[in-house]
């Protein structure tokens, strides 16, 4: 039970919790506008801004996860290899890594 996603252990699908998130959003934006947080209200003005994104984010089950892990790991790569070799071993290591 340890490694089971909560929205198993709940019961909940995971687009209903995506849609409680949405639901979610423009009450805390309130908060968040009440509060003495100047830096939170920057970030507040860019999710409206952003509006038709942030849902889709929310909503959708897409995610660039998969593409940041790998541009992640050929980051640390060539930070390991720095100085070393040239391009032809760090295209290796990235192909074998």
């Amino acid at each position: 039970m340890a490694g089971t996603p909560a929205s198993k252990r709940s019961g909940m699908s995971e687009q209903r919790r995506r849609r409680l998130r949405l639901d979610g959003l423009p009450s805390w934006i309130v908060q968040v506008r009440a509060a003495d947080l100047p830096h939170l209200h920057a970030f507040t003005r860019s999710l409206e801004r952003d509006r038709d994104a942030v849902n889709a984010a929310l909503t959708l089950p897409y995610s660039n996860g998969p593409t940041e892990g790998v541009n992640t790991k050929t980051k640390r790569i060539a930070r390991q290899m720095h100085g070393r070799a040239g391009f032809p071993l760090l295209h290796h290591r990235i192909l074998l890594g």
